[in-house]
């Protein structure tokens, strides 16, 4: 893991826009779900996931979600459960209400809020199996109130057979009840578009491969999308205090993600950089996905030297990470000053690990430096809102003429006229009252 001052240090991170040959096959796949429903769906499944099913399998009995909790340890069941009802509490306190504000004049101007009716959640199977993103996309869609809320995933998970019983197990505490042994590009588009056997949804959430990526992006404004996921990215800001162990263990946490994920370390202390990078390479050789890790250090990782705290947050705010540790003497000092981080956690045991899977908070967090205009999936993201607007008579008359003066100087002489024919009414009738 290389040592560098903050001055020669620049990581590139693009949005992956897939390769044209990525990007027709998606095209391809969308467009004949589009046209032939169920027909493609079974097609491509057999083709791409190698697993022949006939439209009455596609759909998850409820039966195959209680089998598979005899496939997995008592001890994850009370884990998934304790993680569920933390989710589930923290979001709770992120419900917002309708409102309406009676105004003087009479009129009535406000907010109505409603779920989403129906929503999509991708859970993808191909290098690992990851129930923890059940919950964080589950939870929250209910507690905004949606009412359907349907799961797809891989027929088999990374290239076993079936459905990873854990990520069955973790629908089934999430309460799903209506699940499909889909994936890829044909999923999504399933999901947007609908089949005979898969109604359309509103909006897809969940992370997934290239090709989910791209087929997200290729059906959005026909559903909503969540966001297009790049690779995990975290941030270390330390000082002479961290514990080196600690602060590589964290770094390598993100590391064997992928090996474009980014892992970077920010401090103002030689002597604890030395100590990181050493300690960095001893934990490599024992991580069992050691080689993802370590090309993931190799070609996106980094600890930067600033010459104090304040050019560390300064760095930091620049590379706007998905997660940022900070472990210095005086952590909440610094917090109120990170402009753009995904999730902050403050302190030495408030590893990333707390926030992926239990402490509650959503680990759906803007990659790609998008912390800089985006935040974590909540709740709001499975509602929508209407704006309300009851105009009294005293209102339009006393506000008509503005109005028709904004229309006219936008040109809109129909908009001007839609206002100044009330007013000619309203006032000859208070002519003729009068």
């Amino acid at each position: 893991m290389k040592i560098v001052p903050a001055r020669e240090f620049d990581l590139k991170r693009e949005v992956e826009y897939g390769t044209p040959e990525q990007n027709e096959t998606v095209r391809r796949i969308v467009s004949d779900l589009r046209r032939e429903g169920d027909a493609a769906l079974l097609r491509y499944t057999e083709q791409l996931d190698r697993t022949k099913l006939t439209a009455a399998e596609l759909r998850v009995p409820q039966e195959e979600l209680q089998a598979a909790y005899s496939a997995v340890e008592p001890s994850f069941v009370t884990a998934i459960r304790q993680a569920a009802a933390n989710i589930r509490a923290f979001h709770e306190k992120q419900k917002r209400n309708s409102w309406m504000d009676w105004q003087p004049d009479g009129s009535l101007l406000g907010q109505v809020i409603r779920p989403l009716k129906r929503v999509g959640v991708y859970v993808p199977g191909g290098k690992a199996a990851y129930p923890s993103s059940v919950l964080m996309n589950v939870i929250p869609a209910q507690v905004a109130g949606v009412p359907e809320i349907v799961l797809v995933t891989p027929p088999s998970t990374n290239g076993g057979e079936g459905i990873n019983p854990y990520i069955l197990v973790a629908a089934a505490e999430a309460g799903v009840s209506e699940m499909y042994r889909v994936g890829g590009a044909q999923a999504i588009a399933a999901l947007a578009y609908g089949t005979e056997s898969i109604a359309p949804v509103d909006k897809i959430c969940g992370p997934g491969n290239i090709y989910v990526a791209l087929a997200k992006r290729e059906v959005y404004g026909a559903v909503d999308i969540d966001s297009i996921a790049g690779p995990s990215e975290i941030v270390v800001l330390a000082d002479d205090t961290a514990n080196p162990v600690y602060v590589a263990a964290d770094l390598l946490s993100q590391a064997e993600h992928d090996e474009m994920a980014s892992a970077i370390l920010v401090t103002n202390s030689a002597t604890l950089a030395e100590a990181v990078q050493g300690e960095v390479q001893r934990q490599l050789e024992v991580l069992p996905r050691r080689d993802i890790a370590a090309a993931s250090v190799e070609q996106y990782g980094a600890i930067i030297v600033v010459d104090s705290i304040d050019e560390g947050i300064d760095v930091v705010n620049r590379l706007a990470p998905e997660h940022l540790e900070i472990m210095v003497q005086e952590p909440m000092a610094y917090a109120g000053r990170i402009e753009n981080a995904g999730a902050i956690f403050l302190g030495p045991y408030s590893s990333e690990p707390v926030g992926d899977y239990f402490a509650g908070p959503n680990h759906i967090i803007p990659t790609n430096g998008t912390a800089r205009f985006s935040s974590p999936v909540d709740v709001d993201d499975f509602i929508k809102k209407s704006s309300l607007i009851y105009y009294s008579k005293e209102a339009l008359l006393k506000n008509g003429a503005a109005i028709i003066e904004l229309a006219r100087h936008e040109g809109l002489e129909g908009h001007a006229r839609a206002i100044a024919v009330r007013l000619e009414q309203e006032g000859k009738a208070e002519s003729d009252n009068g």
